[in-house]
């Protein structure tokens, strides 16, 4: 996961609204969101890693990750995508929050975003590149591949794109098509993370489009004031062009 955006109490009729890219090589084999065998999680899975980059569960709990942009080249042998999966298969928060701090230091750069979803959201966030954990309050916050709320074009433009959007009746289309945005930040905007520049335009859009590496899916969820959510996701191929979505619909327990 390479975007993610989170409003918290910030529209009328959804206490979350959460807004996300998944951003990966074409190549690598992904299966589509899903509720995995014997469990109640609810997401998309990196078969070649075991892994996800965003999920929730029946009981609302809810986890993303991101990768920290670097440009360091070692080797860990805990993949970030587990995370989710450690959460979201009934850890405990506090539980959870532990392993985070004491862990992190087995795994590669990474935010992770996590909490219970619900009418009164409890939502933090924590990185292994700051090692400090976040309570998230009411408000809107933008992630993607540095801290949260990073003064990426990405972020700062998208965060004021939602807001116009938070103000109007919500409309699947609409944020799909806000996360499908291509458009690139001028050279003057772009960050420094010691990529090559011209891999840091390809990579400053919301929606990412190239030969071999781009945005493989787009996810949606609401959680509404009666504590149901909507999950929706969609994938792109090599082309960007949608192949499927999948749409689920369920009452937290």
């Amino acid at each position: 996961m390479c975007l993610i955006f989170i409003a918290i109490d910030s529209h009328p009729d959804y206490p979350v609204i959460i807004a996300a890219n998944r951003d990966e090589f074409y190549q690598r084999p992904t299966e589509s969101a899903h509720f995995w065998p014997a469990s109640e999680l609810l997401a998309g899975k990196d078969t070649q890693a075991g892994g996800t980059w965003l999920g929730i569960n029946r009981q609302g709990q809810f986890a993303a990750v991101t990768n920290f942009r670097e440009t360091e080249t070692q080797t860990y042998n805990s993949s970030r995508g587990e995370l989710p999966c450690l959460f979201l298969n009934q850890r405990s928060q506090a539980n959870f929050e532990q392993h985070l701090q004491k862990q992190s230091p087995h795994y590669a750069g990474f935010n992770c975003l996590f909490g219970q979803l619900g009418v009164k959201p409890q939502l933090s966030y924590f990185s292994n590149r700051q090692n400090k954990l976040i309570p998230l309050s009411k408000g809107l916050y933008g992630l993607s591949n540095a801290l949260l709320d990073s003064n990426w074009f990405k972020i700062e433009q998208g965060k004021e794109n939602i807001n116009t959007l938070l103000n109007q009746d919500f409309n699947h289309e609409e944020w799909f098509n806000f996360l499908k945005d291509q458009v690139k930040a001028s050279d003057n905007n772009l960050p420094d993370t010691g990529i090559a520049i011209e891999t840091e335009r390809l990579l400053s859009s919301r929606f990412i489009h190239s030969p071999d590496y781009g945005t493989r899916c787009s996810t949606l969820i609401t959680v509404d004031k009666k504590a149901r959510v909507q999950f929706c996701e969609r994938s792109y191929d090599e082309h960007a062009q949608a192949v499927a979505t999948h749409f689920f619909d369920f009452p937290i327990n």
